[in-house]
């Protein structure tokens, strides 16, 4: 065998196992959010997690939040009020890992300011990751890329927010939307029918990259 199928067979190895597997706990993390706190995600095993990576100049990330449709909101919004009518919790973590100097990058008070200046936005926290470190964790490819965390700290959804992979608001009306059918199952009882999709938007904006 060939030292450069030998590099291969060991580089593919490697990316499978560094990647976030469905159905597996999903890697824990510590980060800062915009409110100055400091969040770990395994600190809220017993409620349903969903990150959400973020960049507010993206166009794909702008279809979603767009200020006459509010999608992305509105999910935020209606999937706490459900999960609390129901006597369960949810909390929503918008992570940026654009590098600095790279489009979307945004320190904490920056961070505060997207959140305070959009008052229909209802996630638990941006937080930041500038070195990219939880990003490459979880192979975040797009923004958004989306991730379903049960309360038992599975990982049960990796990939779009729905399927329909276009920047224009218009085809966010009819789209099949992954995230909301999978907190449905979930918050049943159930179990995820589309568990892994193939993520769309603006590239994450990781220092080195594109």
């Amino acid at each position: 065998m060939s030292a450069i199928l030998i590099f291969l067979l060991l580089f593919s190895a490697s990316a499978a196992w560094s990647a976030p597997q469905v159905g597996q706990p999903a890697p824990d993390f510590v980060l800062p959010g915009h409110d100055g706190k400091s969040h770990q995600l395994n600190q809220h095993k017993g409620k349903f997690v969903v990150l959400e990576w973020f960049n507010n100049e993206c166009p794909y990330v702008g279809k979603h939040y767009d200020e006459d449709n509010r999608n992305m909101q509105s999910l935020q919004k209606n999937w706490i009020k459900k999960a609390k009518d129901e006597g369960k919790e949810l909390v929503w973590f918008s992570i940026i890992s654009s590098a600095p100097g790279r489009q979307g990058y945004a320190t904490a008070p920056e961070a505060k300011a997207i959140r305070d200046q959009d008052r229909q936005a209802h996630m638990t926290a941006i937080l930041l990751d500038p070195d990219g470190k939880v990003g490459q964790l979880y192979d975040a490819e797009t923004t958004p890329h989306m991730y379903v965390v049960d309360d038992h700290g599975i990982l049960r959804y990796q990939g779009a927010i729905d399927d329909n992979p276009s920047s224009r608001v218009s085809t966010i009306a009819g789209a099949r939307n992954y995230v909301t059918e999978a907190l449905d199952a979930l918050m049943a009882g159930g179990s995820v029918a589309y568990a892994a999709t193939q993520p769309y938007g603006c590239s994450v904006k990781y220092s080195g990259g594109w």
